[in-house]
């Protein structure tokens, strides 16, 4: 991820939903906090939340975005998506970014 990107907020507790729209303020670097492992972290800024949260199973039902790797691997914290999934996922929100 780098400075400037779109980032969708994802809830991956009980929630399991996209709620809101961030922008990465500082592109990975090694999380300070991790005693092992290759663990990253990202400085995000808050945009706006989603008008509407896009579930877990919209996402799974839904033809463009079916294939999100947080989708077929629920263990990612961070994945990528396309221009035609971000506007889907927007659409679905009822939200522009």
């Amino acid at each position: 991820m780098r400075k400037g990107d779109w980032v969708f907020f994802y809830h991956s507790g009980n929630e399991k939903s996209a709620v809101g729209i961030a922008k990465v303020d500082k592109p990975a670097y090694r999380d300070p906090t991790a005693e092992e492992g290759d663990w990253s972290a990202v400085d995000l800024v808050p945009v706006k939340p989603l008008a509407i949260p896009v579930t877990l199973g919209q996402l799974k039902n839904d033809p463009v975005l079916k294939e999100l790797q947080i989708v077929r691997n629920s263990r990612l914290s961070v994945t990528a998506v396309t221009d035609a999934q971000f506007e889907r996922i927007l659409k679905l929100a009822r939200s522009t970014a």
